[in-house]
């Protein structure tokens, strides 16, 4: 039961209290030990160095990490005591991005037909001097982007179901829907969980 909690997620904030990134509980109490950062109590956000944190006791049905002589709740959140920085926030226009954007649907008709039957589309062609970028890139089943070629959408008779834009979801930080805690919600802002966008 020990390795298994060792390996879940604690939540990572930096000194302002801004969500950057989740390490193993095995980590964060390293990083809790070493004094690099504090546990959070989520219900009350009191923070615990490493000595009161092990004095706390363990809620019933809380996970916790057994040593020879003690049961240690394993945090679920910890704020870092000096770094204030904030990871990179543009986002990389990548095809999963845009999967992601674009609901893994085409932009033309609607359909969903599956990923291995998406396309990256130029909405102005790159023949016609269109850059690869959020404004300009679509997803388009295979139908939709033989029926548009190298034309522009009008010429080609097509309409956009919307026009496409940067994502307004940040790299900042997302939690996959696995990974989800209830008391990271009180750090975490609705758009950075992955199931939203």
């Amino acid at each position: 039961m020990t390795s298994a909690i060792l390996t879940r997620d604690t939540l990572v904030l930096n000194k302002a209290w801004i969500a950057i990134a989740t390490t193993p509980v095995r980590h964060a109490l390293s990083l809790i030990f070493t004094g690099t950062a504090e546990a959070i109590e989520p219900d009350s956000f009191q923070t615990h160095a490493f000595e009161t944190w092990v004095e706390l006791e363990v809620p019933d049905g809380e996970p916790f990490v057994s040593t020879v002589n003690m049961q240690i709740r394993a945090p679920e959140v910890i704020v870092l005591r000096s770094y204030s920085g904030v990871p990179q926030q543009v986002l990389p226009f990548t095809r999963r991005n845009l999967v992601r954007r674009d609901g893994s649907t085409c932009q033309y008709c609607g359909r969903q037909p599956g990923h291995a039957e998406l396309s990256i589309d130029h909405v102005i062609p790159r023949s016609r001097g269109g850059p690869t970028s959020w404004e300009n890139c679509v997803l388009a089943c295979v139908q939709c982007n033989r029926r548009k070629g190298s034309k522009l959408v009008a010429d080609a008779g097509m309409r956009l179901v919307r026009r496409p834009a940067a994502p307004q979801w940040s790299p900042i930080f997302e939690v996959a829907g696995t990974h989800q805690r209830d008391a990271w919600r009180r750090f975490i802002s609705d758009k950075h969980w992955k199931h939203s966008g």
